[in-house]
């Protein structure tokens, strides 16, 4: 496994520059045992359980050093993808295609200067995080002669690796949970813009059946009020009735 972002010497004594130089050391050899890995072994390597997690280190996806140059980078993506390129393994093309995807997503990501730097940031802040641990370790020995685990260059590495991957993996949770927000905002602007069209639309169509039918409901008023006057009218034409005329009795 490539260790992405290896530290750079910063001990103040000669004991710290040696324990750097034999971790640096270590972690070329691993880097060079890893980089000749078989078709196979490199698709295993990029598709292994937590790939999605792993695969976000761009560095560690092309197992090259943060500080190499465009050229390096360049060249260590064309030895990459045609190992595991589907035509050069017709016999598993789909887990093939997968691990080309993988790395030829990092790639894309190392060529922009933006993306790179931020992964770089990443890598250092992983290793100054540990780098800062260790210290704390240190001042908490209070002068006792307990050793450190991270005192041991494969250790630190191991330390340095999992933390610059914990913190990819922060990364990529807020960077989902930010799409999703954003996601989830564009589809309640979008069901409003629909309302407010739908809306409008009905109003439109209000309008237009209030306009059509104007002249219609002027008639029927205009017949309404005819009736009503001709119905006055023969209510104020009764004739008067004579009184009746009551009879005598005779007696």
């Amino acid at each position: 496994m490539a260790a992405a972002g290896a530290p750079q010497a910063q001990g103040s004594g000669s004991g710290d520059d040696s324990a750097f130089q034999t971790f640096y050391t270590e972690v070329k050899q691993i880097e060079k045992r890893d980089s000749v890995l078989t078709s196979k072994q490199q698709i295993d390597r990029l598709l292994r359980p937590g790939s999605s997690y792993f695969n976000l280190n761009p560095f560690e996806v092309l197992q090259i050093d943060p500080e190499a140059t465009d050229e390096e980078l360049k060249k260590r993506f064309r030895q990459l993808s045609i190992l595991v390129h589907p035509d050069k393994n017709q016999d598993d093309p789909d887990r093939a295609q997968q691990a080309f995807e993988a790395v030829d997503k990092a790639y894309k990501l190392l060529l922009d200067g933006d993306q790179k730097k931020r992964a770089v940031d990443v890598i250092h802040a992983g290793k100054e995080y540990v780098e800062h641990m260790v210290r704390k370790k240190q001042l908490k020995k209070d002068g006792k002669s307990t050793d450190i685990e991270e005192d041991d260059p494969e250790m630190f590495r191991q330390a340095v690796y999992k933390q610059t991957m914990k913190l990819f993996a922060e990364l990529e949770i807020k960077r989902k949970e930010r799409e999703a927000k954003e996601m989830h905002e564009r589809k309640r602007q979008r069901e409003e813009e629909i309302e407010t069209q739908e809306r409008a639309k009905r109003e439109r169509e209000w309008q237009k059946n209030f306009e059509e039918t104007r002249d219609g409901r002027v008639d029927s008023w205009r017949t309404f009020q005819a009736k009503g006057k001709t119905k006055k009218e023969k209510k104020n034409r009764t004739f008067l009735k004579p009184p009746k005329v009551k009879m005598e009795q005779r007696e």
